[in-house]
């Protein structure tokens, strides 16, 4: 029986600036499939090869499959919809499969408007997958599927949802088969090597109102250090990878982990760099330790410092001021790190004068990269439940960090993305003309920036960069002639609610009441006391200067399967300076309930 993976053709103009990225989903599906004795598997990678469609059936006609099977986050939604649709015209038999975070909470909508889709894997894929891929070799498709935990499919009109799979509880047990990748394809620019993206962790022990990777991956788990860098010294010695990115959201939340993969990656030797992406009180807190993580490898952090007001930085839910923010920086730059601040822009309140805050913020912090990212509204984020009636746009391709997908009050779209170019036009010339190129003293650090500047340069030169071709950006003189080509015929479909929906992980009570005071602040932030006086209330997803304990990890995990996340608040009282990590558990005790 043949399985066919395919990545569908979706370009933004992001994050793939700094090359083609191997998508990680297939070489971890892969792996596990065959680990229980299904390795037909192929892959066909429509987005790095820029296929067209009439390339994409030669390439479905030449593999001949039995199950088709695709992924997508919000803004691919439309072309991995596309896929299955090509695949099932010709291939009336093959079984149509797609995953991926959007498909798993939004799986009303697309099973209606892509009927053509058999099934929807929901949440993590791997076990979902091996028990689908097994019934339809064992003759037991469709008729079983309602059996198979953590899937969704149509019956009529009718959307079925199964019990949730659990999450898989030993990830050292997902060991991934990199092979089914052609290398050559994947090269990250600014070091012109293979790049790869494996994962030391899976999900997230916080709550960010913005984010809903912690509702996907539901548990958070973390794998054995060496089992990670034995498969990145597989990625190096097999595959001539020479860089690579930590998938996770956050890895150095379990520092005790972080810690022994560092060590066991540098008692390796292996010639390889590499970045995370992290939180700026992870970085205060790991100051001592930034020689080392450097001796490591790690040569690239980029950190969320999201937001130049205060008060956005409140409304995302992280605890971080705009002090730490620079501290964080300069301690990065002091020890040869790399750093890239990010900011989110676009949201309601939005002004020229906010945008040009974090221009000026971001020059006083002097970071090494800085991108500025559209607030993207996801659809199904605690975030957006506040704000949906201010969302305008149900176009999903648009969902890309690069479209301004709000209206700010106070301009129009089209003058919010100039003055976003502005800010980058104005920082990467100075880079350019009075940074990289004078960087002295650390030839793997200069090397690692006028790689990163040419990389910003070439897709500037294809009008690559933040999709300004397609929107027909040229400066300020086209903002008149701008066309963000918004489908305004696609809606948003209000989907019943789901008993199967209680076994999914949610955010506790008190986080919905911290998150609605949150949006309350920031529809008040007219009112600069009483906007600045709700969002002093409000805390961040867990920051901390402390290490977690063993005992609070453990808590973190939900090893008893737990349906409702940990708060930022138990998550504080568990990362109190403490030797045995009892604190926890004795407060728990004390809130229970009397028998």
């Amino acid at each position: 029986m043949r399985i066919v993976l395919v990545q569908p053709n979706y370009h933004s103009g992001g994050a793939e600036v700094a090359g083609n990225w191997s998508p990680a989903w297939v070489a971890y599906l892969a792996g596990y499939l065959k680990a229980r004795g299904f390795d037909d598997i192929r892959f066909i990678d429509a987005m790095t090869d820029d296929m067209s469609e009439e390339q994409l059936r030669a390439a479905l006609a030449k593999e001949k499959p039995d199950i088709v099977g695709t992924t997508a986050n919000t803004p691919a939604i439309y072309k991995a919809e596309r896929v299955l649709e090509i695949a099932k015209e010709m291939f009336p038999d093959a079984v149509t499969v797609l995953g991926g975070i959007h498909a798993t909470f939004m799986h009303h909508q697309v099973l209606h408007e892509a009927p053509w889709t058999d099934v929807i894997v929901r949440g993590e894929g791997e076990a979902v997958f091996y028990n689908l891929v097994r019934a339809v070799s064992e003759g037991a498709w469709p008729d079983s599927r309602g059996q198979i935990k953590g899937i969704a499919f149509r019956e009529g009109e009718k959307v079925t949802t199964t019990q949730a799979e659990p999450p898989i509880r030993d990830v050292d047990d997902i060991v991934a088969d990199w092979s089914v990748l052609d290398w050559k394809k994947y090269i990250y620019i600014p070091m012109n090597t293979p790049v790869a993206t494996p994962n030391m962790a899976r999900g997230c022990p916080f709550t960010c109102s913005f984010c809903s990777q912690w509702k996907f991956w539901r548990d958070y788990r973390v794998r054995s250090p060496k089992a990670v860098v034995d498969e990145i010294e597989t990625l190096y010695r097999d595959h001539g990878v020479g860089f690579f990115i930590l998938a996770d959201e956050e890895p150095t939340i379990n520092k005790k982990a972080f810690i022994a993969f560092c060590e066991e990656l540098k008692s390796r030797n292996l010639p390889v760099l590499w970045g995370i992406n992290t939180r700026v009180t992870d970085i205060l807190r790991d100051e001592d330790l930034l020689p080392f993580y450097r001796s490591a490898g790690l040569v690239h952090i980029s950190l969320g410092t999201e937001a130049a007001a205060q008060l956005n930085l409140d409304l995302f839910h992280k605890e971080t001021t705009v002090a730490q923010n620079k501290r964080a920086i300069d301690l990065l730059r002091a020890n040869g790190i790399v750093t890239e601040a990010q900011f989110i822009v676009g949201l309601e309140n939005e002004t020229a004068e906010t945008i040009e805050e974090t221009y000026r913020m971001c020059d006083d912090w002097n970071p090494d990269m800085a991108n500025w990212s559209m607030f993207t509204p996801w659809p199904f984020s605690d975030l957006y439940r506040e704000m949906s009636d201010k969302v305008e746009v149900f176009d999903f391709e648009k969902y890309n960090f690069v479209t301004p997908i709000m209206k700010p009050k106070a301009m129009d779209r089209a003058e919010l993305l100039d003055r976003v170019m502005n800010n980058y036009r104005r920082f990467y010339m100075k880079k350019a003309l009075f940074g990289y190129l004078w960087v002295r003293g650390d030839k793997v650090r200069r090397r690692y920036l006028i790689g990163c500047l040419k990389a910003f340069l070439l897709s500037a030169f294809k009008r690559q960069f933040y999709n300004l071709g397609q929107a027909g950006y040229w400066g300020p003189q086209s903002l008149k002639k701008l066309n963000f080509r918004f489908d305004f015929s696609r809606k948003l479909e209000k989907a019943p609610e789901d008993i199967e929906t209680d076994t999914w992980k949610a955010a506790p009570k008190r986080k919905q009441e911290e998150i609605e005071a949150g949006i309350k602040a920031y529809l008040d932030s007219g009112d600069e006391d009483t906007a600045e006086g709700r969002a002093a209330a409000l805390k961040a997803c867990g920051g901390t200067d402390e290490q977690m304990s063993e005992e609070a990890m453990a808590a973190a995990m939900a090893c008893g399967g737990s349906k409702v996340q940990m708060t930022e608040h138990e998550m504080a009282a568990s990362m109190k300076p403490c030797t045995d990590g009892h604190e926890l558990a004795e407060e728990k005790r004390e809130k229970a309930p009397a028998e």
